[in-house]
């Protein structure tokens, strides 16, 4: 939630896919921490799977976002006035 608030705030389209994929990424990282949970004992198989499936759903969230936003002509508060 962090990344995709600084890229936002960066107010230009670029920068926000750019920290949109960072946030992607963090949902691998936890999807990978989730396995070394579950190897440990620390949770049980259902809660792994309840959880993996909701990570797997917002990381698609975010790669649907991002195909958007890259279609998008929205350039962004940043570079909105510029010529190309």
């Amino acid at each position: 939630m962090d990344n995709i608030a600084e890229g936002f705030e960066r107010a230009s389209r670029l920068e926000f896919i750019n920290f949109l994929g960072i946030a992607k990424g963090s949902c691998g990282e936890v999807k990978s921490q989730m396995y070394r949970a579950l190897d440990q004992g620390f949770v049980a198989q259902n809660e792994f799977n309840e959880l993996y499936a909701e990570y797997e759903r917002l990381s698609a969230g975010i790669a649907s976002f991002m195909n958007y936003l890259n279609k998008s002509n929205i350039k962004g508060q940043k570079f909105r006035n510029r010529q190309p």
